[in-house]
């Protein structure tokens, strides 16, 4: 079996920079202290004086004189080494001093030490020479370090994932079965290359994985490596750009030549609209770094080299703005639309986000996929998640439908705002809002079933009429949006009719907002107008700033005129049959804002009960 060599050291990081500085200085500490203890007298001596000493020696209360220098240690008599000392005048001796010359004392005369001196003389030469060599050497490591980093700024930062990873299997991704039959292809053609090679097949270059955020584009590219058993080099398409021209295209070829050492191997690219935008438009023209990264991008997926056995996955949720020479056949051979989960789908998902999660028998995950219609599998993670957190809240051990309920509520309105004080007159006109938006929604044939009515703060909101569809629909017709504009204008015209209309309120800003948005979008996008009907005025409000600065509105000013006088229209349509419902429904209306004033909040049964006598007027129809 072959032995692997060591990794090498990397010097490079931060942390080995300052281990590296620490130990120096430990060095340094350890020297100065082995000097000091060196220098250090050995012998705990007591002083005495001179005089003492003279007197004692004469008197034969002492042993032995050791005299170094100045210096004098005594040993007294009875003891075998010194533990006294004293200093003598300098120039005399001790004779001098007094000592007898018949004194009964040995005497000995030691030589002065220089050991002391030349240590601090040495010491005072090396140890700066070794400081200053310390900081040089720390400064060249730190310049090779950003050499290194220089040297390395055109690579790639590509993660790879292999078999040192967790592999994800399309098992592991509930809902998309489309968009998996498409990818099933290109398992193949990475595992069985020869196959389609021995019919003149081509390995496609390129899948475009197209679909709103949250869809799972990410997670069904990693599914793919994970089915064909290769190595998956994911990367986004922001760190491919820098500041400096061409460094996105260096990292471009680094990571390709990486991919091409490891085939068969995918290379992922997430938002890849990031460096992928159509060329032209930019302040930089041909020298933009963008462009200079996409052309790269374009070479290396359809240049001269073939035969890489190398599949580049990229994930985007705008399409519409990337280059044409990105999306033609050769690049990007494919392109997989990965759209909303259904129902079904949604409760497979609820299912694997719930799989390690403590619930009881409340919990019903159908009911939930049922109201989560147009939810997203991210939207779906983050309400399993919000249910846990909330049943945290309450110490529970597990998570129940109550639990459920809430969280989905919390994301979908916007949590309770109970800190929010009204007074009594706008708690009242809130009431009255909520219930115009539910007897008319209510009583509207085409429109979703009220779900909740609250008049509890959620959100930005004084209050809140949620309606639920009661099954996925694809399709929405001109009933359907018109029902719609008369809900939304539902609250405002209760308001009118019950206070006057000169006392309507700002709560219905963001449903005017919304009534807007919705009429114009079937005017202009739709083709749903009446006397523009079948013709659609798109504005593509995604362009490059450049690009609309150059090119004006696809439409003329008399057209911008018909398209306000239409939106007008539906609008004043949607007010007149509000009113209508409302007025012929005046008791109903009363008997609902009552309700909500005494329990704040009234759920689907409830408000069905509270409007069973409610009858649709002949002039709010349409058919």
């Amino acid at each position: 079996m072959a032995i692997k060599p060591p990794k090498s050291v990397n010097f490079n990081k931060k942390p080995g920079n300052w281990i590296r500085l620490g130990a120096f200085w430990i060095i340094i500490a350890l020297l100065v202290f082995a000097g000091i203890a060196f220098l250090s007298p050995s012998e705990n001596l007591k002083d005495i004086a001179l005089s003492d000493v003279i007197s004692r020696a004469n008197n034969g209360q002492i042993t032995k004189l050791e005299v170094q220098g100045n210096e004098i240690k005594v040993t007294p008599k009875g003891s075998d080494k010194p533990t006294e000392k004293s200093v003598k005048q300098d120039g005399s001796s001790i004779q001098e001093q007094g000592l007898k010359t018949d004194a009964p004392v040995e005497l000995t005369i030691v030589p002065p030490s220089t050991t002391g001196s030349t240590i601090w003389g040495l010491a005072s030469i090396i140890i700066p020479i070794i400081v200053i060599a310390a900081i040089f050497f720390f400064m060249m490591r730190q310049a090779q370090g950003q050499n290194n980093q220089a040297m390395g700024f055109g690579k790639s930062k590509a993660k790879l994932y292999g078999a040192d990873k967790k592999k994800i299997a399309f098992a592991d991704v509930a809902g998309s079965e489309s968009a998996k039959q498409d990818l099933e292809e290109v398992v193949d053609f990475l595992k069985h290359p020869k196959k389609y090679e021995a019919l003149g097949a081509r390995i496609p270059k390129g899948v475009l994985l197209v679909g709103n955020p949250g869809t799972g584009k990410t997670l069904l590219a990693r599914a793919v490596a994970g089915e064909a058993n290769v190595p998956f080099f994911s990367i986004s398409g922001s760190e491919f750009v820098e500041m400096f021209v061409g460094v996105g295209a260096s990292r471009v070829r680094d990571l390709f030549s990486k991919a091409k050492k490891n085939a068969p191997s995918i290379i992922f690219i997430d938002e890849i609209d990031a460096v992928g935008r159509r060329r032209g438009s930019g302040m930089g023209g041909g020298h933009d770094e963008r462009e200079q990264t996409l052309n790269q991008i374009l070479v290396e997926m359809d240049g001269f080299e073939n035969d890489t056995n190398v599949i580049v996955l990229a994930a985007t949720n705008r399409v519409d703005v990337l280059d044409p020479a990105l999306l033609r056949p050769g690049r990007f051979d494919r392109r997989t639309n990965i759209m909303l989960p259904e129902r079904k789908d949604r409760e497979a998902i609820l299912k694997v986000h719930f799989k390690n999660k403590p619930v009881d028998e409340t919990v019903n995950l159908d009911k939930l996929a049922a109201k989560t219609a147009g939810s997203s599998g991210a939207d779906l993670a983050n309400i399993a998640n919000e249910a846990a957190i909330v049943a945290a809240k309450r110490n529970a051990k597990k998570i129940s439908n109550v639990d459920l309920t809430s969280a989905f509520e919390k994301i979908a309105i916007g949590p309770e705002r109970k800190a929010r004080i009204m007074n009594d007159k706008e708690k009242q006109m809130t009431a009255y809002h909520e219930a115009g938006h539910a007897i008319v929604g209510h009583l509207m044939p085409d429109s979703d079933p009220v779900h909740k009515v609250t008049i509890i703060p959620r959100g930005a909101t004084g209050g809140v009429t949620w309606f639920l569809p009661p099954e996925d629909k694809n399709y929405t017709s001109v009933i359907e949006f018109k029902d719609v504009l008369a809900r939304a204008l539902g609250g405002r015209i209760a308001e009118k009719l019950v206070y006057g209309a000169d006392y309507v309120t700002t709560g219905a800003g963001s449903d005017l907002r919304h009534a807007t948005e919705i009429a114009r979008q079937m005017v202009i996008e739709e083709g749903m107008g009446t006397g523009l009907r079948d013709q659609v005025f798109h504005e593509d409000n995604g362009g490059m700033m450049f690009d609309r600065m150059t090119h004006e509105r696809p439409y003329s000013d008399d057209t911008a005129k018909e398209i306000d006088k239409e939106v007008a229209e539906l609008i004043k349509e949607a007010a007149i049959r509000a009113e209508v419902v409302i007025t012929k429904n005046r008791a109903g209306l009363d008997k609902l804002a009552e309700a909500l004033l005494k329990e704040e909040t009234l759920e689907e049964d409830k408000v069905n009960e509270i409007l069973k006598d409610a009858k649709l007027p002949k002039e709010a129809r349409l058919y």
